[in-house]
C-alpha cells in the first residue's frame, strides 16, 4: 500500500523517554525521500533528515483506536507541504501494536499524551528553535476526535456513555458495542444486546467528569469524533478555534449522536471539509488492510476517494493556516 511520492518530507521516530512515549514526527526538509517500510505501508520520506531552517507551526495528530501514524500519512504530507511540522504520539495500550486498553482508560490518558508530545518536541534539539510552541494545532479522528474535544474544553463521563447506550443501543450499536459484533436482524440479536448492556453497565459505572486542556493548543479539528459521552454544555463555548469534520454515511459513529450533536450544541464551531457521501474511513489515507474493522471504515458506494480525500485534507490545511496565523 504505497503512499504517493513527493519531495521534501522528513520523518523521525522519537523513542519513549521520561518526557513522553513514542512520538513520530513529519516535517519539511530539503532532503530527498526514499521508500521506508512501516507495517503494511510503504512511505516515501527522508528518514532522520535535518529539518529546514525555516520556522514552522506544529500540529499534533491523535490517531484512532487502535491506530497508527501511517493511516494519516496523506494528511500529514498535506500539512508538511504547507509548512507545518506534524507529531503523532503513540497512545499507550490503544494503538495498532498494542490495542489492549481502549475506551475510557485510554480517553483519560490521550490528552495528556498529546501535551507530553508537545513537551518532547520543545526539548528536541532538531525542533526547539524551529517551532512556535505558543500556538499549536491539534487534529484527532474517531477516538482521536474524542481527544480533540477534550482538549477543546469538553467534559465527558463514562456514566454518560452508559446512559446513552441504554437509550440508543440499537441505533448507535457499534459506538456502544465496538466493531467486533454486529446486529444482523437474526435470532441472536436480542442476546447480543443483553450482553452489551450488561458489560456497559459494569464497564461505564464511573460518574466522574474528565477533562484536560493545554494553553499552547489554540486550534483543534475533530474528525468523526466519538462524542456521545460529552456534556454538550461544556462545548457550547469552546476555549479554542474548533472545527468538526463529519461523515454523512458513518456507520461506526452515527453522526446524529456524535459529530452532529456537537455541532448542534456548539455556538462557534466550524464545519469544515465534510466527507460528502463518506463513511468513517473517509479521513484515513491510505486505508488500513482488511479485517472486521474494515467493514465499518470502508468507503460506501458513491464515495470518490481520489477526489474527496484530497479535498478533505485541503480543508483541514486551510483551517490550520487560518487559525494558527500569527496574531
Amino acid at each position: 500500500m504505497a503512499a504517493s511520492a513527493r519531495a521534501g518530507m522528513g520523518m523521525m521516530e522519537l523513542p519513549a523517554n521520561d518526557v513522553s512515549g513514542v512520538v513520530t514526527v513529519f516535517y519539511p526538509t530539503g532532503s530527498l525521500p526514499a521508500a521506508v517500510r512501516r507495517s503494511e505501508f510503504s512511505l516515501d520520506v527522508a528518514l532522520n533528515a535535518p529539518p529546514t531552517a525555516a520556522r514552522s507551526r506544529l500540529v499534533v495528530i491523535s490517531h484512532g483506536s487502535p491506530g497508527s501514524p501511517w493511516v494519516h500519512f496523506e494528511l500529514a504530507h498535506s500539512l508538511v507541504d504547507a509548512g507545518f511540522t506534524v507529531a503523532f504520539p503513540e497512545h499507550h495500550a490503544d494503538n495498532a501494536s498494542d490495542p489492549s486498553e481502549p475506551g475510557p482508560p485510554a480517553w483519560r490518558r490521550r490528552p495528556v499524551e498529546v501535551s507530553r508530545a508537545i513537551d518532547r518536541l520543545s526539548r528536541e534539539a532538531a525542533f526547539t528553535s524551529r517551532i512556535d510552541f505558543a500556538r499549536v494545532g491539534m487534529f484527532g479522528m474517531s477516538a482521536g476526535g474524542h481527544t480533540a474535544l477534550t482538549l477543546a474544553g469538553g467534559r465527558w463521563s463514562p456514566s454518560r456513555l452508559r446512559d446513552h447506550c441504554r437509550a440508543n443501543l440499537e441505533a448507535d450499536f457499534h459506538a456502544c458495542a465496538g466493531p467486533s459484533v454486529a446486529l444482523t436482524g437474526g435470532v441472536l440479536d436480542a442476546a447480543k444486546k443483553a450482553v452489551v448492556r450488561a458489560i456497559n453497565d459494569r464497564k461505564f459505572d464511573d460518574p466522574a467528569s474528565y477533562g484536560h486542556v493545554d494553553a499552547r493548543i489554540v486550534a483543534i479539528a475533530a474528525g468523526v469524533p466519538f462524542a456521545a459521552d460529552f456534556d454538550p454544555a461544556s462545548l457550547r463555548e469552546p476555549r479554542v478555534a474548533l472545527a468538526i469534520i463529519p461523515a454523512s454515511q458513518d456507520r461506526w459513529l452515527v453522526p446524529r449522536f456524535h459529530s452532529d450533536a456537537i455541532m448542534a450544541a456548539c455556538r462557534s464551531c466550524e464545519r469544515i471539509a465534510e466527507a460528502e457521501s463518506g463513511g468513517h474511513g473517509a479521513l484515513l489515507a491510505p486505508l488500513p488492510p482488511g479485517g472486521e474493522r474494515l467493514k465499518l471504515i470502508a468507503d460506501p458506494p458513491g464515495f470518490d476517494r481520489a477526489v474527496q480525500v484530497p479535498r478533505i485534507n485541503a480543508g483541514i490545511v486551510r483551517f490550520f493556516l487560518k487559525a494558527l496565523a500569527a496574531m
